[in-house]
Protein backbone atom coordinates (compact mmCIF):
# COMPACT_ATOMS: atom_id res chain seq x y z
CA UNK A 1 0.00 0.00 0.00
CA UNK A 2 3.20 2.40 0.99
CA UNK A 3 5.11 1.91 -2.11
CA UNK A 4 1.50 2.18 -4.27
CA UNK A 5 0.73 5.30 -3.12
CA UNK A 6 4.13 6.31 -3.27
CA UNK A 7 4.31 6.28 -6.64
CA UNK A 8 1.26 8.17 -7.04
CA UNK A 9 1.91 10.89 -4.97
CA UNK A 10 5.28 11.24 -6.86
CA UNK A 11 3.33 12.47 -10.62
CA UNK A 12 2.61 15.69 -9.12
CA UNK A 13 0.21 16.71 -11.99
CA UNK A 14 -1.88 13.34 -11.54
CA UNK A 15 -5.82 13.73 -10.06
CA UNK A 16 -4.92 11.12 -7.65
CA UNK A 17 -2.07 12.90 -6.20
CA UNK A 18 -3.88 16.17 -5.81
CA UNK A 19 -6.19 14.03 -4.18
CA UNK A 20 -4.26 12.82 -1.71
CA UNK A 21 -2.26 15.87 -0.78
CA UNK A 22 -5.51 17.80 -0.18
CA UNK A 23 -6.53 14.94 2.10
CA UNK A 24 -3.02 14.27 3.50
CA UNK A 25 -3.97 15.30 7.18
CA UNK A 26 -6.38 12.54 7.51
CA UNK A 27 -5.66 8.55 7.06
CA UNK A 28 -6.68 7.23 3.80
CA UNK A 29 -9.33 5.26 5.46
CA UNK A 30 -11.06 8.16 6.93
CA UNK A 31 -10.69 10.35 3.44
CA UNK A 32 -14.60 10.28 2.37
CA UNK A 33 -13.22 11.27 -0.87
CA UNK A 34 -10.47 9.23 -1.92
CA UNK A 35 -11.71 6.61 -3.86
CA UNK A 36 -14.53 8.60 -5.70
CA UNK A 37 -12.02 11.08 -7.06
CA UNK A 38 -9.47 8.30 -8.33
CA UNK A 39 -10.42 7.75 -12.08
CA UNK A 40 -11.64 4.32 -12.49
CA UNK A 41 -10.08 2.94 -14.86
CA UNK A 42 -6.70 4.06 -13.27
CA UNK A 43 -7.89 3.02 -9.50
CA UNK A 44 -8.25 -0.82 -11.67
CA UNK A 45 -5.17 -0.92 -12.94
CA UNK A 46 -3.39 -0.69 -9.75
CA UNK A 47 -5.49 -0.93 -6.70
CA UNK A 48 -7.95 -4.15 -7.33
CA UNK A 49 -5.83 -5.87 -4.68
CA UNK A 50 -5.92 -3.31 -1.88
CA UNK A 51 -8.81 -3.70 0.24
CA UNK A 52 -10.79 -0.94 2.33
CA UNK A 53 -11.98 -2.08 5.52
CA UNK A 54 -15.15 -0.60 6.50
CA UNK A 55 -13.99 -0.82 10.14
CA UNK A 56 -10.85 0.58 9.75
CA UNK A 57 -11.86 3.87 11.21
CA UNK A 58 -13.38 2.77 14.18
CA UNK A 59 -10.10 0.70 15.17
CA UNK A 60 -7.65 3.43 14.59
CA UNK A 61 -9.64 5.37 17.16
CA UNK A 62 -9.68 2.53 19.72
CA UNK A 63 -5.77 2.13 19.03
CA UNK A 64 -5.50 5.69 19.45
CA UNK A 65 -5.92 5.98 23.02
CA UNK A 66 -3.52 8.04 25.00
CA UNK A 67 -3.35 5.82 27.63
CA UNK A 68 -1.43 3.25 25.60
CA UNK A 69 0.89 5.23 24.53
CA UNK A 70 1.99 4.39 27.97
CA UNK A 71 2.38 0.65 29.41
CA UNK A 72 1.73 0.07 32.27
CA UNK A 73 -0.44 3.04 31.65
CA UNK A 74 0.55 6.07 33.61
CA UNK A 75 0.19 6.32 36.96
CA UNK A 76 -2.52 9.76 38.11
CA UNK A 77 -0.83 12.59 39.76
CA UNK A 78 -0.72 11.43 43.82
CA UNK A 79 -2.50 14.24 45.96
CA UNK A 80 -0.11 16.29 47.80
CA UNK A 81 1.14 15.24 51.03
CA UNK A 82 0.86 18.99 52.72
CA UNK A 83 -1.81 21.74 52.49
CA UNK A 84 -1.59 25.10 53.02
CA UNK A 85 -5.44 26.86 53.42
CA UNK A 86 -5.45 30.27 52.39
CA UNK A 87 -9.25 31.94 52.77
CA UNK A 88 -10.27 35.43 51.62
CA UNK A 89 -13.60 37.14 51.20
CA UNK A 90 -15.67 37.52 48.64
CA UNK A 91 -17.70 40.63 48.42
CA UNK A 92 -18.16 40.14 52.01
CA UNK A 93 -20.45 37.55 50.83
CA UNK A 94 -19.15 33.55 51.88
CA UNK A 95 -15.60 33.02 52.11
CA UNK A 96 -13.84 30.50 49.28
CA UNK A 97 -10.86 28.23 50.55
CA UNK A 98 -8.12 27.17 47.69
CA UNK A 99 -6.40 24.54 48.45
CA UNK A 100 -2.82 23.85 47.39
CA UNK A 101 0.50 22.84 48.37
CA UNK A 102 2.86 25.11 48.65
CA UNK A 103 6.38 25.04 50.13
CA UNK A 104 9.86 26.38 49.63
CA UNK A 105 12.74 24.56 47.74
CA UNK A 106 16.66 25.27 48.99
CA UNK A 107 19.22 24.79 46.01
CA UNK A 108 22.76 25.16 47.87
CA UNK A 109 25.38 25.64 45.30
CA UNK A 110 28.16 25.15 46.78
CA UNK A 111 32.18 25.60 46.47
CA UNK A 112 33.99 21.85 46.57
CA UNK A 113 37.70 21.56 48.21
CA UNK A 114 40.17 18.47 48.41
CA UNK A 115 39.50 18.99 52.29
CA UNK A 116 36.85 16.55 52.50
CA UNK A 117 35.66 17.69 56.56
CA UNK A 118 35.74 21.22 55.32
CA UNK A 119 32.90 19.75 52.39
CA UNK A 120 30.91 18.15 54.72
CA UNK A 121 30.78 21.25 57.20
CA UNK A 122 30.20 23.61 54.74
CA UNK A 123 27.54 21.35 53.39
CA UNK A 124 25.96 21.38 56.76
CA UNK A 125 25.87 24.98 57.26
CA UNK A 126 24.45 25.51 53.79
CA UNK A 127 21.30 23.42 54.49
CA UNK A 128 20.72 24.99 58.20
CA UNK A 129 20.96 28.33 56.40
CA UNK A 130 18.57 27.48 54.23
CA UNK A 131 15.87 25.61 56.52
CA UNK A 132 16.41 28.78 58.65
CA UNK A 133 15.08 31.11 55.53
CA UNK A 134 12.14 28.10 55.09
CA UNK A 135 12.99 25.89 52.49
CA UNK A 136 11.07 22.33 53.60
CA UNK A 137 13.22 20.91 51.02
CA UNK A 138 16.93 20.85 50.45
CA UNK A 139 19.00 19.85 47.30
CA UNK A 140 23.11 19.72 47.05
CA UNK A 141 25.02 19.54 44.27
CA UNK A 142 26.44 16.17 41.91
CA UNK A 143 29.78 15.19 44.00
CA UNK A 144 29.57 17.91 46.64
CA UNK A 145 32.38 15.98 49.08
CA UNK A 146 34.88 15.17 46.41
CA UNK A 147 36.69 16.52 43.98
CA UNK A 148 34.97 15.55 40.31
CA UNK A 149 37.92 13.20 38.80
CA UNK A 150 38.05 9.80 38.44
CA UNK A 151 41.38 10.16 40.84
CA UNK A 152 39.14 11.18 43.30
CA UNK A 153 36.06 8.86 43.24
CA UNK A 154 37.81 6.07 44.65
CA UNK A 155 39.93 8.07 47.46
CA UNK A 156 36.52 9.98 48.96
CA UNK A 157 33.66 7.06 48.26
CA UNK A 158 31.65 6.08 50.84
CA UNK A 159 30.15 2.74 52.19
CA UNK A 160 26.65 4.17 52.90
CA UNK A 161 24.91 0.46 53.18
CA UNK A 162 26.72 0.42 56.46
CA UNK A 163 26.64 4.36 57.37
CA UNK A 164 28.26 5.79 60.24
CA UNK A 165 31.52 6.50 60.24
CA UNK A 166 31.70 4.66 56.91
CA UNK A 167 29.78 7.07 55.37
CA UNK A 168 30.25 10.55 57.33
CA UNK A 169 28.37 12.85 54.47
CA UNK A 170 25.09 10.27 54.68
CA UNK A 171 25.39 10.36 58.18
CA UNK A 172 24.94 14.29 58.62
CA UNK A 173 21.92 14.58 55.86
CA UNK A 174 20.46 11.65 57.90
CA UNK A 175 21.53 13.93 61.08
CA UNK A 176 20.60 17.99 59.89
CA UNK A 177 17.10 16.34 58.24
CA UNK A 178 15.91 14.94 61.45
CA UNK A 179 16.81 17.75 63.22
CA UNK A 180 15.36 20.55 61.23
CA UNK A 181 12.35 18.17 60.15
CA UNK A 182 13.20 18.58 56.28
CA UNK A 183 13.66 16.51 53.45
CA UNK A 184 17.34 16.48 51.69
CA UNK A 185 17.86 15.17 48.49
CA UNK A 186 21.52 14.96 48.91
CA UNK A 187 23.27 15.73 46.00
CA UNK A 188 25.41 12.85 44.96
CA UNK A 189 29.08 11.26 46.55
CA UNK A 190 31.20 8.59 45.71
CA UNK A 191 29.70 5.31 46.80
CA UNK A 192 31.42 2.03 47.35
CA UNK A 193 29.60 -1.02 47.42
CA UNK A 194 32.06 -4.03 47.38
CA UNK A 195 34.73 -4.18 44.15
CA UNK A 196 32.15 -1.64 42.53
CA UNK A 197 32.39 2.24 42.70
CA UNK A 198 28.96 4.71 42.16
CA UNK A 199 27.97 8.08 41.69
CA UNK A 200 24.71 7.75 44.37
CA UNK A 201 22.29 10.49 45.42
CA UNK A 202 20.15 9.68 48.64
CA UNK A 203 17.40 11.36 49.87
CA UNK A 204 16.32 11.88 53.32
CA UNK A 205 13.14 12.19 54.95
CA UNK A 206 11.90 14.54 57.85
CA UNK A 207 12.45 11.39 60.32
CA UNK A 208 16.36 11.61 59.10
CA UNK A 209 15.72 7.66 57.56
CA UNK A 210 17.05 6.89 54.34
CA UNK A 211 14.28 7.13 52.15
CA UNK A 212 16.29 6.25 48.25
CA UNK A 213 18.85 5.45 46.86
CA UNK A 214 19.43 6.52 43.21
CA UNK A 215 22.75 5.31 40.93
CA UNK A 216 23.70 7.40 38.07
CA UNK A 217 22.14 5.45 35.46
CA UNK A 218 23.90 7.29 32.44
CA UNK A 219 27.71 7.42 32.76
CA UNK A 220 29.31 10.95 31.87
CA UNK A 221 31.47 9.30 29.00
CA UNK A 222 32.03 12.27 25.97
CA UNK A 223 34.96 13.62 24.26
CA UNK A 224 34.24 16.39 22.40
CA UNK A 225 38.03 17.20 20.15
CA UNK A 226 40.01 20.69 21.72
CA UNK A 227 37.80 20.77 24.15
CA UNK A 228 36.71 18.26 27.03
CA UNK A 229 37.09 14.79 26.85
CA UNK A 230 35.90 12.95 30.49
CA UNK A 231 34.94 9.03 30.98
CA UNK A 232 33.11 8.39 34.26
CA UNK A 233 32.95 4.52 33.28
CA UNK A 234 36.83 4.27 33.73
CA UNK A 235 35.94 4.10 37.78
CA UNK A 236 32.18 4.20 37.96
CA UNK A 237 29.51 1.29 37.65
CA UNK A 238 26.60 2.48 36.00
CA UNK A 239 22.93 2.14 38.62
CA UNK A 240 20.28 -0.04 36.92
CA UNK A 241 17.19 1.72 38.47
CA UNK A 242 14.93 4.33 37.74
CA UNK A 243 14.17 6.20 41.17
CA UNK A 244 11.00 8.06 42.11
CA UNK A 245 10.17 8.29 46.29
CA UNK A 246 7.31 9.78 48.32
CA UNK A 247 8.00 12.30 50.35
CA UNK A 248 6.58 15.00 53.06
CA UNK A 249 7.20 17.37 49.56
CA UNK A 250 5.28 15.41 47.49
CA UNK A 251 6.46 12.73 44.74
CA UNK A 252 10.10 13.13 43.24
CA UNK A 253 12.36 11.82 40.61
CA UNK A 254 15.78 11.62 40.47
CA UNK A 255 18.54 12.09 38.13
CA UNK A 256 21.87 12.56 38.27
CA UNK A 257 23.75 15.20 35.88
CA UNK A 258 24.03 13.60 32.79
CA UNK A 259 20.77 11.59 33.18
CA UNK A 260 19.05 14.98 32.27
CA UNK A 261 20.04 14.15 28.76
CA UNK A 262 17.95 11.01 28.63
CA UNK A 263 14.42 12.29 27.67
CA UNK A 264 12.99 8.84 28.48
CA UNK A 265 13.66 8.62 32.49
CA UNK A 266 11.85 11.52 32.38
CA UNK A 267 8.93 10.76 31.18
CA UNK A 268 9.00 7.33 32.93
CA UNK A 269 8.88 9.51 36.02
CA UNK A 270 6.16 11.60 35.06
CA UNK A 271 3.78 8.64 33.99
CA UNK A 272 4.91 7.16 37.71
CA UNK A 273 3.03 10.50 38.86
CA UNK A 274 6.02 12.58 40.15
CA UNK A 275 5.58 16.29 41.02
CA UNK A 276 9.31 17.09 40.83
CA UNK A 277 12.28 15.88 39.20
CA UNK A 278 15.62 16.82 41.10
CA UNK A 279 18.73 16.52 39.01
CA UNK A 280 22.42 17.54 41.10
CA UNK A 281 24.57 17.85 38.56
CA UNK A 282 27.82 19.48 36.91
CA UNK A 283 27.59 20.58 33.45
CA UNK A 284 31.08 21.48 32.26
CA UNK A 285 32.14 25.38 30.58
CA UNK A 286 31.73 23.38 27.38
CA UNK A 287 28.19 21.66 27.14
CA UNK A 288 26.59 23.97 30.15
CA UNK A 289 26.10 26.76 28.35
CA UNK A 290 24.61 25.47 25.33
CA UNK A 291 22.63 22.54 26.83
CA UNK A 292 22.21 23.26 30.81
CA UNK A 293 18.91 25.43 30.95
CA UNK A 294 17.87 24.26 27.69
CA UNK A 295 17.39 20.73 28.88
CA UNK A 296 15.77 21.51 32.49
CA UNK A 297 13.35 23.43 30.33
CA UNK A 298 12.43 20.84 27.73
CA UNK A 299 12.51 17.84 30.78
CA UNK A 300 9.99 20.51 32.66
CA UNK A 301 7.90 21.54 29.80
CA UNK A 302 7.81 18.17 28.42
CA UNK A 303 6.54 16.33 31.08
CA UNK A 304 4.49 19.18 32.71
CA UNK A 305 6.44 19.18 35.92
CA UNK A 306 8.69 20.68 38.19
CA UNK A 307 12.75 20.67 37.30
CA UNK A 308 15.10 21.53 39.88
CA UNK A 309 18.95 21.34 39.43
CA UNK A 310 21.71 22.06 41.86
CA UNK A 311 25.41 22.56 40.96
CA UNK A 312 29.13 23.06 42.11
CA UNK A 313 30.39 26.67 42.62
CA UNK A 314 32.93 27.27 39.59
CA UNK A 315 36.33 26.88 40.77
CA UNK A 316 38.49 28.12 37.22
CA UNK A 317 41.21 25.87 39.25
CA UNK A 318 40.05 23.02 39.49
CA UNK A 319 40.72 19.92 37.47
CA UNK A 320 37.15 20.01 36.02
CA UNK A 321 35.19 23.27 36.22
CA UNK A 322 31.32 23.21 36.85
CA UNK A 323 29.17 25.56 34.73
CA UNK A 324 27.26 26.18 37.99
CA UNK A 325 23.75 28.15 37.39
CA UNK A 326 21.60 25.91 39.94
CA UNK A 327 17.92 26.34 38.56
CA UNK A 328 14.34 25.83 39.13
CA UNK A 329 11.87 25.10 36.24
CA UNK A 330 7.95 25.29 36.20
CA UNK A 331 5.92 22.80 33.99
CA UNK A 332 5.13 25.59 31.56
CA UNK A 333 9.34 25.92 31.07
CA UNK A 334 9.11 28.85 32.75
CA UNK A 335 12.62 29.96 34.79
CA UNK A 336 11.36 30.65 38.21
CA UNK A 337 14.40 30.61 39.91
CA UNK A 338 18.94 30.43 39.17
CA UNK A 339 21.81 31.97 40.21
CA UNK A 340 25.19 32.26 38.70
CA UNK A 341 28.35 30.76 39.41
CA UNK A 342 29.14 31.37 42.59
CA UNK A 343 28.38 30.24 46.05
CA UNK A 344 24.64 30.74 46.84
CA UNK A 345 21.44 29.89 48.43
CA UNK A 346 18.74 30.05 46.10
CA UNK A 347 15.26 29.67 48.19
CA UNK A 348 12.26 29.54 45.61
CA UNK A 349 8.31 28.21 46.29
CA UNK A 350 6.75 25.56 44.25
CA UNK A 351 2.85 25.20 44.27
CA UNK A 352 1.98 21.33 42.90
CA UNK A 353 -1.67 22.83 42.08
CA UNK A 354 0.03 24.46 38.93
CA UNK A 355 0.78 21.68 37.56
CA UNK A 356 -3.00 20.75 36.93
CA UNK A 357 -3.78 24.37 35.48
CA UNK A 358 -1.20 23.49 33.11
CA UNK A 359 -2.12 19.92 31.94
CA UNK A 360 -5.21 21.13 31.67
CA UNK A 361 -4.13 23.63 29.32
CA UNK A 362 -2.26 21.70 27.11
CA UNK A 363 -3.62 18.47 27.60
CA UNK A 364 -0.75 16.13 26.27
CA UNK A 365 -1.40 12.94 28.43
CA UNK A 366 -4.59 12.93 26.75
CA UNK A 367 -3.38 13.74 23.07
CA UNK A 368 -0.30 10.92 22.92
CA UNK A 369 -1.09 8.28 20.13
CA UNK A 370 -0.70 5.11 21.75
CA UNK A 371 -1.41 3.76 18.09
CA UNK A 372 1.83 5.31 16.08
CA UNK A 373 4.41 5.03 19.86
CA UNK A 374 4.67 4.05 23.16
CA UNK A 375 6.61 4.49 26.32
CA UNK A 376 7.43 0.97 28.12
CA UNK A 377 8.71 1.17 31.87
CA UNK A 378 10.30 -1.68 31.98
CA UNK A 379 10.42 -2.20 36.15
CA UNK A 380 6.57 -1.23 36.75
CA UNK A 381 5.87 -4.00 34.03
CA UNK A 382 8.35 -7.08 35.11
CA UNK A 383 6.74 -6.32 38.74
CA UNK A 384 3.21 -6.61 37.75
Amino acid sequence: MKSAVSSLVRSNNSPISRTLLYHSSKPISQSPFFLSNIPKNLFNQRYQKLQFSPNSTSIMASLSKSEQAREPPALPLPSPPLTKAISFFFFCLFICFIVALIFKIGLCQLSVTPDKERNIKHARKAIEEAGQKGAQLVLLPEIWNSPYSNDSFPVYAEDIDAGGDASPSTAMLSEVASRLKITIVGGSIPERCGDKLYNTCCVFGTDGKLKAKHRKIHLFDIDIPGKITFMESKTLTAGETPTVVDTGVGRIGIGICYDIRFTELAMIYAARGAHLICYPGAFNMTTGPLHWELSQRARAMDNQLYVATCSPARDPGAGYVAWGHSTLVGPFGEVLATTEHEEDIIIAEIDYSILEQRRASLPFTKQRRGDLYKLVDIQRLNSH
